[in-house]
């Protein structure tokens, strides 16, 4: 479950990235991330562990040391016995920010889940620590979090296996690649399961910057999809049979770029001030 945010205090920032994000030219998505973890004061601890990659973590320190960050950290983790370390868990207690790399989502959740680093990071986050992650490392941050699917976009029963995420807030499911990998059906069958949930969808090179009064606002060049089941009217996932489509009615929609807004609390969407991207 989330940590609870101190009286007087706010959580920090949570920043799921639909992967594939900028690192060269027009790198806005990183840029903010340091932004909002302490600017040239930003204390970064970035964290490989969902990529088997060895050169994943060095490759991040680069670039957060480049957009301005005072100290980065890499912090990879190959046993559940290395989130007892109290050397790993002081680091954490002193970083403004932490940065989940892409990889495989299940990695991270079956090294990390029910450990003394996974509690950290819920309870640094309420006390106002920046907190995100790219790809699958976006979508660990969420308590439910989709473990695999099938691609398409229909709502089909059985396509998508969900898992316990990391909990930093129980108020969305993340699916990543979204567009570019046809990945619509599985997070409505998300949905289907659980429509207390907003479903957030994010295009490669896409962000959601969620404010500390749980304010969505997108950032980079794609596009964000959100759907909203709090006022669906019936669905046909309790009755249909594992390979069937599933009907929802009343499910919202909508389909936002940078510079648009979505307020989790209330769940209404605004264009906002909408950027375009550079030429």
């Amino acid at each position: 479950m989330p940590s609870r945010v101190p009286d007087g205090e706010q959580r920090g920032w949570i920043v799921p990235i639909g992967g594939a994000e900028n690192k060269e030219n027009d790198r806005r998505i990183l840029e903010r991330f340091v932004r909002v973890s302490g600017g040239e004061s930003a204390d970064i601890v970035v964290i490989p562990t969902a990529s088997r990659m060895h050169e994943t973590g060095a490759r991040y320190e680069k670039l957060f040391s480049e957009l301005g960050a005072a100290r980065v950290t890499v912090m990879d983790f190959d046993t559940r016995r290395d989130c007892q370390e109290a050397g790993r868990l002081q680091r954490l207690e002193e970083a403004s920010g932490i940065f989940f790399t892409g990889g495989n989502q299940l990695r991270v959740t079956t090294l990390l889940g029910g450990t003394p680093v996974a509690k950290l990071i819920r309870t640094r986050n309420a006390h106002g620590v920046t907190v995100g992650g790219t790809s699958a490392g976006a979508s660990i941050l969420s308590e439910h979090m989709i473990a695999s699917g099938d691609e398409g976009s229909s709502a089909i029963a059985g396509s998508v296996q969900l898992a316990p995420g990391l909990g930093l807030t129980n108020r969305f499911i993340i699916d990543q690649h979204f567009r570019q990998r046809d990945r619509i059906g599985r997070l409505l069958t998300a949905l289907a399961y659980n429509p207390f949930a907003v479903g957030i969808g994010l295009d490669e090179d896409t962000a959601v910057f969620i404010r500390p009064d749980d304010v969505v606002e997108v950032e980079g060049s794609g596009g964000v999809t959100v759907m909203d089941g709090s006022e669906v009217s019936y669905s046909s996932i309790d009755a249909a049979t594992e390979g069937q489509p599933v009907c929802m009615l009343g499910l919202k929609m909508h389909f936002l770029v940078a510079g648009a807004t979505f307020n989790l609390q209330t769940r209404t969407a605004a264009a906002g001030s909408l950027k375009r991207p550079k030429e």
